[in-house]
């Protein structure tokens, strides 16, 4: 009693300082973090309708109320000034104001003209960013509205070879375990991947697992801060990972380790492989590859005796022109040993960007549809055109590297891009430009004028995040539903609107392109992909969402894969015999050094956290990485300013000496577009198997300025 007299007492006091008082209504909206592919929950923290900021979401199974700095404090981009309210239409290289009418009928007769002639002279980019339903109405206004397949996202430049190379060897391009999966396992041999920048709340679960007992040996060219943290660091030469991995599984075959009645029972293409592999003695694995041979069979052992043994990795294994073999690779040591099906084992991809799974999922692919049906299957391809409406070919279209190439040469005239920045995005940025110049018409539908945006001749403004409802889908196959916590600023439109009233204007019939909300589209996706279809909406209003694939909705959608048979038709898992091939370019005496490409702690893409103030301040700029003795060498010091160049380009930009990179590497973190590191990185370096292009290896010099 005497608490609450109390209070009292001190509200009447507020009053005769203040005058009236008010209680400030604030309210908690669920959501999932827009940045990395882990699939964190948080809250967004809304007042007058404004939101003001985030707490992480108590409940929530993946990150269990804790957050990292970029789902902290990355809500800073929505209400930016920079905001585009008003459609852009650029007249004699200067942009002008214009009203939704005249912009949209702008796209519209202008990729109808072309979707009437010759429907491989259009191209579109999805945005991995976007909800599902978003990527997936990008795609059917590809198919639908104008009949071409040329149609991709930024997964080609990430996690391309990811789902080339897993869909090969275990019949599906995905995780095969749930991110809790790993707390279970004895021993992780983590590749090319810095988890603790660049995935920090499933690093959280890897330090989990160490606690349990777990060993953590980590291979990386660069002494990371994941690195930091594993019992035992592996450094080896960027670009070398099929023939460090070739070197254990002949360790692990010599010294019969490997799991015969996995391979029997589950697999084929072993003796193949086999061959293969055992030309990879460790003489030669170590040449190859730099790194030191008695850890490189320390390692292949012990990975081989543990009782569960998980490999995890991203963008270090998948960024290169060899980058399916690369991820082939790690499937092929997971088999070997019988680490496929198994809690607290598998192969783990950790996707870089929050719905780069789902943007697969959804068919923003050139070779598939929603679901990976494939394009070259005339029965898929017949239940899409009659889906669709619309003949639509069964020949693959082109990939965003092709696509991009076509324009360069001409022989792309449209290009329709939501949501991405392939100008600071794609390997050479010299490039990248000179192929949009080159096009009739370049549209861009964003948030902010980013780079891109300021080449493109129609700007269509669109909401973003905590603006829309819809779903991403998480590395773990975690699909999970998103709530709309403000409304979008005036002027705007939310993505699948926009192109709805696209496809509308060019004469598709309004019944194809008419949704009420993302609901009603997530209906269709499941009525259209069997991996989704027993994910109804009732189930994703739930916390922790639901795993695909999903055939039933009374499946419990367990997250883990390949428990008693692989995605293949017949069952099996496929090994692949490979050899090392080793990066395009290669360092000569004008080039010595060998360029990677990183993402730091602090930022993720340059059009949100560097419009993130607390961000930002954080890391304000970008920075080279080298080796103390080849900063001596050229007589570098710490944080003085630098050239880098290569065969493409150049950039000035700070230099970070330091010992935590192998000689003869340097790394530049891609987030800058004051020294943006694919000024220097080729764009005639792409995998053959899944069009790739070489962003982790490109020959490059440094050198004082004078």
């Amino acid at each position: 009693m005497l608490g609450f007299l109390i209070i009292c007492e001190l509200l009447k006091n507020l009053k005769f300082y203040y005058g009236d008082y008010k209680m400030v209504e604030i309210k908690y909206v669920p959501s999932i973090c827009p940045y990395c592919g882990t699939g964190c929950g948080i809250n967004f923290v809304v007042k007058d309708g404004k939101i003001i900021g985030v707490e992480p979401w108590k409940r929530h199974p993946v990150n269990e109320g804790k957050v990292c700095p970029k789902g902290n404090f990355g809500y800073q981009f929505i209400n930016h000034p920079d905001r585009l309210t008003t459609p852009l239409i650029k007249e004699n290289g200067e942009f002008r104001e214009a009203s939704w009418d005249e912009a949209l009928d702008l796209v519209a007769s202008t990729l109808k003209k072309y979707a009437d002639t010759d429907p491989n002279k259009l191209g579109f980019y999805a945005c991995a960013r976007s909800p599902n339903e978003n990527i997936y109405i990008t795609q059917k206004l590809a198919r639908a509205g104008c009949g071409t397949q040329n149609v991709d996202h930024c997964a080609r430049i990430c996690h391309g070879p990811t789902v080339a190379g897993l869909a090969t060897t275990f019949g599906s391009g995905a995780s095969t375990n749930g991110y809790d999966s790993i707390e279970e396992a004895d021993f992780i041999f983590c590749i090319g991947s810095n988890n603790m920048e660049a995935h920090p709340l499933f690093g959280r679960k890897i330090i989990r697992a160490i606690k349990n007992g777990a060993k953590l040996v980590v291979a990386d060219p660069r002494f990371t801060p994941t690195a930091k943290l594993a019992h035992e660091y592996m450094q080896f030469k960027t670009g070398t990972d099929v023939a460090l991995m070739n070197g254990m599984i002949k360790i692990i075959i010599e010294n019969d380790l490997q799991d015969d009645e996995f391979i029997k029972n589950r697999t084929k293409g072993y003796e193949e492989m086999k061959e293969v592999a055992m030309k990879y003695d460790l003489e030669t694995v170590a040449k190859i590859t730099e790194a030191d041979p008695d850890q490189i069979e320390r390692v292949a052992l012990e990975y081989a005796k543990a009782g569960n043994a998980a490999i995890v990795y991203s963008l270090g294994i998948t960024e290169h022109s060899h980058g399916a073999d690369n991820v082939m690779s790690t499937a092929n040591l997971a088999m070997l040993t019988g680490n496929v099906g198994k809690i607290g084992g598998g192969v783990n991809p950790l996707r870089g960007q929050n719905n780069v799974q789902g943007a697969c999922d959804m068919g923003a692919l050139p070779s598939d549809y929603v679901g990976y049906q494939k394009v070259v299957n005339p029965e898929i391809t017949k239940k899409f055109s009659d889906a669709y409406q619309m003949d639509l070919p069964t020949t693959p279209g082109l990939t965003l590297v092709e696509m991009m190439n076509a324009a360069h040469s001409g022989d792309l005239k449209v290009l329709y891009i939501h949501g991405e920045d392939p100008v600071l995005s794609d390997a050479d940025i010299k490039h990248t430009k000179e192929a949009i110049a080159n096009l009739e018409m370049l549209i861009v539908q964003e948030l902010f004028l980013t780079d891109t945006a300021a080449e493109a001749d129609v700007v269509l403004p669109a909401a973003g995040w905590g603006e829309q409802e819809g779903t991403f889908t998480s590395g773990e196959r975690r699909v999970q539903w998103l709530r709309k916590a403000q409304e979008p600023p005036e002027g705007t439109m939310l993505d699948w609107k926009i192109m709805e009233e696209i496809a509308v204007r060019m004469g598709r019939p309004r019944e194809l392109f008419h949704y009420e909300n993302a609901a009603e589209i997530w209906e269709e996706i499941r009525e259209l992909a069997p991996s989704y279809y027993g994910i109804t909406h009732e189930r994703l209003l739930k916390p922790e969402g639901v795993h695909w694939p999903c055939l039933d909705p009374e499946d419990p959608c367990e997250p883990l894969m390949h428990k008693d048979k692989f995605a293949h038709p017949d069952g099996l898992g496929v090994f692949q015999a490979l050899e090392h091939r080793g990066p395009v370019e290669v360092p000569d005496e004008e080039y010595p050094l060998i360029l990677t490409t990183t993402r730091i702690l602090f930022h993720y893409h340059a059009a949100m956290t560097r419009r993130c103030e607390t961000l930002d301040n954080e890391v304000p700029t970008g920075f080279i990485e080298i080796n103390t003795e080849d900063a001596a060498e050229r007589g570098i010091i710490n944080n003085e300013m630098v050239r880098a160049y290569s065969r493409r380009g150049e950039i000035e930009i700070p230099a970070r000496v330091t010992d935590d990179i192998k000689k003869g590497i340097v790394n530049i973190p891609m987030h800058f577009t004051e020294c943006a590191a694919n000024m220097l990185t080729n764009s005639d370096s792409f995998d053959p198997k899944c069009k790739m292009v070489e962003l982790k290896a490109c020959a490059i010099n440094v050198e004082k300025i004078q």
